[in-house]
């Protein structure tokens, strides 16, 4: 029997379209859902904010540079995360390798100084804690990585910058102008609508205090560095940090001496990112693609004056 080309093309338009229902029926249940970004893990502000990329103002957003780790086989590189910044720490110094932390309007308040300087409980069984005893009559100020200053939002935050192994032995002169200057500096940054991404710590082994030079103190527990260095990343405050980054990003890498002698002006230790890389050992802004990373490396910051 012929079956009219009517009926064909009228039952073709109907499967048709029973086969489209089903497709986007189908397609609907399987689409798959939408990934929630990372929580922040350091949240320390009370004001409201607008939603933040993955990461944004983590501490050690721009990377982990000697790959520490909480192990604490790895006593001389263990990771120790104290909420307002995340330090390595070096078992055998007594004192930190390096400390991260990032600066935001939100931290900086009317909080006074706490001054509570103590050891820090929560290392391992068996550690060196350094207290005030050791740098008694050392000729060395109880110099800060992350500031107090950078952590006046609340009586907490400031007070764990006062935690022993946030310390080091440094000469006076280097810790009460020439960084108490750059601290100063970049919390103005702050002031003036940035957020900055601050990396310090130190290497090399003998400095000079006020009574002479000297390797160690506390009996031999704590290293006396030679160097002390500073990384401060600088950006428009705003959302989405490590896309905002760019081959044109402020950057300032800062490396003293640990000495008495030392100027009161920051400006005159200026030197790029790599030359503290290669002083070090340690690797910066791996966070960042090469095609960042590169450049900022080899900038050096030249708004001196």
């Amino acid at each position: 029997m012929e079956i009219a080309p009517v009926m064909i093309n009228r039952s073709l338009r109907t499967f048709a379209h029973l086969l489209l229902f089903v497709t986007l029926g189908f397609s609907a249940c399987q689409q798959p859902q939408k990934h929630t970004k990372r929580h922040h893990t350091y949240k320390r502000r009370t004001e409201a904010r607008l939603p933040r990329h993955a990461g944004d103002d983590n501490n050690m957003l721009l990377g982990n540079p000697s790959l520490a780790t909480n192990d604490i086989h790895d006593s001389a590189n263990y990771l120790i995360d104290h909420k307002y910044y995340i330090e390595s720490y070096n078992r055998s110094t007594g004192e930190p390798n390096w400390v991260s932390w990032h600066l935001c309007a939100g931290d900086i308040g009317a909080v006074a100084r706490s001054n509570d300087f103590r050891p820090d409980t929560t290392l391992p069984r068996g550690w060196f804690a350094a207290d005030n005893a050791g740098y008694r009559g050392s000729g060395f100020d109880k110099g800060h990585n992350c500031p107090s200053g950078d952590r006046t939002a609340s009586a907490e935050a400031n007070s764990s910058t006062f935690l022993m192994d946030n310390i080091i032995p440094q000469a006076k002169n280097n810790n009460q102008h020439t960084w108490e200057h750059f601290e100063s500096y970049c919390r103005e940054k702050v002031r003036q609508g940035n957020e900055v991404y601050i990396i310090m710590g130190c290497y090399g082994k003998g400095g000079t205090g006020r009574l002479g030079y000297r390797e160690n103190i506390a009996d031999g527990h704590i290293r006396v560095p030679a160097h002390i260095w500073k990384i401060a990343l600088v950006i428009p405050d705003n959302n989405d940090d490590l896309d905002r980054i760019d081959a044109g990003t402020d950057v300032i890498a800062i490396d003293t001496p640990n000495d008495e002698a030392v100027s009161p002006d920051w400006r005159r230790y200026v030197c790029t990112v790599s030359d503290i890389e290669r002083a070090t050992g340690y690797r910066f802004f791996t966070t960042l693609p090469a095609t960042v990373r590169e450049p900022l490396g080899n900038k050096q910051f030249a708004d001196l004056y």
